[in-house]
């Protein structure tokens, strides 16, 4: 690349698997780089307290801190707006991009956005949560148009231990949300080690699979008008829509 990338990186502060996955994302591709500020979230429901996580005061501040290095696009590394709204990561970016004057996108939205280019409408998701946060999100994505024909959870209150479950597990987990025949399946978690599987799952099934991690790279690189090649063994995900 002719001039260096830097991506701005929300977390949240029990994440633990995000960071270094991000980093072996990268390690391809030596003019891209990717910073990252974290907010306390520690448990993920539907509890007031829980909410309160996202509200978006911290977000802003570690916002801030990410725009004194200067980076060309802040992503909110969390999948809060699945079933806290959509509205509210708008809200978010909005208020993000006003104050830093830098473009912001979010994991949820970033997925969204790619299922309109796969033009899936008819998805599977897979993720760690309460049974009461994934009813929440698909009574979301069912007002965003998203249809969920199948799903999978682990009733797992996180937010650390959703990085214990193994990879073998996650892929297991798509493997049975495939037999569905969805359009696409979005392993939505970005504490969930389902990355380095996408590849071979799809593969396997012919289906499109979209891990958040990599989706929030790829809505950030967007953002940041910066190209996806060289990141194409990471899943089709990173073949849509390219920039370059």
């Amino acid at each position: 690349m002719d001039a260096p990338i830097r991506l701005g990186m929300l977390t949240p502060s029990s994440n633990t698997v995000l960071e270094p996955v991000t980093a072996a994302m990268l390690a391809g591709l030596p003019g891209v780089t990717a910073h990252f500020a974290r907010i306390r979230v520690v448990a993920i429901g539907l509890d007031a307290g829980s909410r309160a996580q996202f509200d978006a005061g911290p977000m802003l501040e570690a916002a801030g801190l990410l725009a004194d290095a200067k980076v060309q696009a802040i992503c909110w590394n969390g999948t809060s707006g699945a079933w806290l709204g959509l509205e509210q990561d708008r809200a978010i970016c909005e208020a993000i991009t006003q104050a830093t004057a830098i473009p912001a996108v979010t994991a949820t939205l970033a997925l969204l956005e790619a299922l309109a280019l796969l033009g899936a409408r008819r998805v599977g998701l897979v993720t760690p949560y309460l049974g009461a946060v994934q009813q929440a999100i698909v009574a979301r994505w069912a007002a965003a148009g998203l249809e969920v024909v199948a799903e999978r959870h682990l009733e797992d209150p996180g937010n650390f231990s959703f990085a214990e479950h193994p990879e073998a597990l996650v892929a297991q987990l798509v493997r049975e949300v495939a037999e569905a025949r969805p359009e696409a399946i979005a392993i939505h978690c970005t504490n969930f080690r389902g990355a380095g599987a996408v590849a071979a799952l799809e593969a396997e099934t012919g289906i499109p699979v979209l891990d958040s991690i990599a989706v929030s790279l790829w809505g950030a690189m967007r953002a940041a008008e910066a190209g996806t090649a060289g990141l194409e063994t990471w899943g089709r995900l990173f073949r849509l829509g390219r920039i370059s």
